[in-house]
Order: C-alpha cells, then structure tokens, then sequence
C-alpha cells in the first residue's frame, strides 16, 4: 500500500469503523434485503466487499453459498468469524482493500456489498476491481445511501467540516442511479434499481447522535478531530440534530437507501 495515493486515508478509515460493531444490529435485516435483491443461491461462490461484522456474508453462507468477505478492519473481520462460528457456516474472511481485491480474475458468481464499497476513494479502481473478480454473467449487487436522503446529507455534512481528500470522491455518489450507470458503463447488462428503508432506533435525535458519535468511523474521527475547536463542534452537532429530526418518528430514524444489481457482461 506504499504506493497508494490514498494510504493515509485507508490508515484513518481503518481505524474508525474498527468501533462500528455495535451498529451490526441495524443493518442484518437489510442484508437479508440485498441477499435475496442478488438472487443468492445455493453452492454460488459470493463475495462480501467491505463486510464489516460480515452480516451479508453469514446470510449468504445461510442460503449455502460459499462466501469469501473481505474489509479494511482487521477489528470488524474478528467480529465476522465469530459470527459465522456461531452460525455454523464456513466463510473466508480476509482483511483488505477493494481497490486492490486479493482474488484471480472471474473467481465470483456474485459480488455484493453493503454500504462497504462506496467507501473507497476512487470509483473507477473500485468498480474494475468488483467487476474484475466476477464472472462473466455473474451478478454484481450493492446497497448505498442515496445523495438526497438523509445519510447522504450527513456524509455531505461531516465533509464540510473535514474534506476529503483530492480526488478522493463522494461515497453518496454511489447512491445516484444516474452516476452508477455512467460508472458500470458497457461493460454490464440489466440494471435493476430498487429502494428501501434502514430503521434505527433511538429514544431522540440527540441519543442517535451520540451513539453514531461512538461508532460510525466517519463522524468518529470528525469528532476527534474538532475537539478542540467547540464552537465547530456544536454547529456540527446542531445541524446534524436538525437533519436527523427531520427521518426521526415513533423513536426510530428512517434511512433510505438504494440497492443495484447488475449482470456482468
């Protein structure tokens, strides 16, 4: 990775979803959700880009798929081998990065990912590398946080108080269906775009801020990073409340979120 313009970047991600455990609840019933949108059967060999505690990965393993999963979070993949021990399924858990996938050519029948891959810094190495690594009509499946949605508005927000860096693009981007068109190209066949929504339970929008604060590596670091300025701490935290009213009723916040499936050519 020393040649990676993005090395440091990998460095701070990597450290901040390694807290992300604790939010792994939320997020088993949308990988349910993305596992039947991929049509995952029986003895297909999957891939989990960007696993985290591998929810994806131990539901696809459930449906008898042999599952390889791979995350930047040595943390998160510990996470994920206990719970396929537990589930009593067989998954290949590997730490690493999608833009540079540790797997032959066409290895894959499908190739999902769940809020994982749209992390990485640039689009065009990424969506090679997933395509690379998947068979010739196999399918390539992701779930993303649509740009005009609510946690598309709190990633635009954590970058206005700490930018990315250049070159580095926007992970919602990867929730507009115009833009994964342009980004998968030619080189697939019959996208299908469907939408739904993520619950989270809160008892307030302050205790669903405080709990991203503790777990959700982008907001994590931005909190390190302002403690020492509070006035932009509390314009951030007063502007992510009022987003975050806006999705909140019956003590829960909605998040809707985009999922793509498309056939490899």
């Amino acid at each position: 990775m020393s040649n990676d313009p993005f090395a440091q970047l990998k460095a701070i991600q990597r450290e901040g979803w390694s807290l992300f455990a604790p939010l792994e609840a939320v997020t088993t019933t949308t990988a349910a959700v993305l596992v039947k949108h991929a049509c995952i059967r029986a003895n297909q060999v999957v891939l989990d880009v960007g696993c985290g505690t591998g929810v994806g990965a131990v539901t696809a393993a459930r449906v008898g798929a042999k599952v390889c999963a791979l995350d930047l979070s040595p943390v998160l993949i510990e996470h994920g081998r206990q719970h396929a021990a537990l589930a009593g399924v067989e998954i290949d858990f590997t730490e690493g990065d999608v833009e540079a996938l540790p797997y032959g050519d066409s290895t894959f029948d499908v190739v999902i990912s769940q809020f994982g891959h749209m992390f990485a810094p640039r689009p065009d190495v990424t969506t090679a590398e997933m395509l690379r690594v998947l068979k010739p009509g196999g399918t390539l499946a992701f779930s993303t946080w649509p740009p005009e949605h609510y946690v598309g508005q709190m990633f635009a927000l954590v970058g206005k108080f700490v930018p990315p860096p250049p070159g580095a693009a926007a992970p919602p981007q990867w929730g507009d269906p115009n833009i994964i068109r342009q980004r998968l190209g030619d080189a697939v066949t019959d996208i299908v775009f469907d939408r739904s929504v993520m619950v989270f339970p809160a008892l307030s929008p302050q205790h669903y801020r405080k709990g991203i604060e503790e777990t959700l590596g982008p907001v994590v670091k931005l909190v390190a990073a302002l403690q020492d300025e509070p006035a932009k701490l509390a314009a951030f935290r007063a502007e992510l409340d009022s987003f975050v009213s806006r999705y909140f009723e019956n003590n829960m916040v909605r998040q809707h979120y985009l999922m793509t499936r498309a056939t490899k050519k």
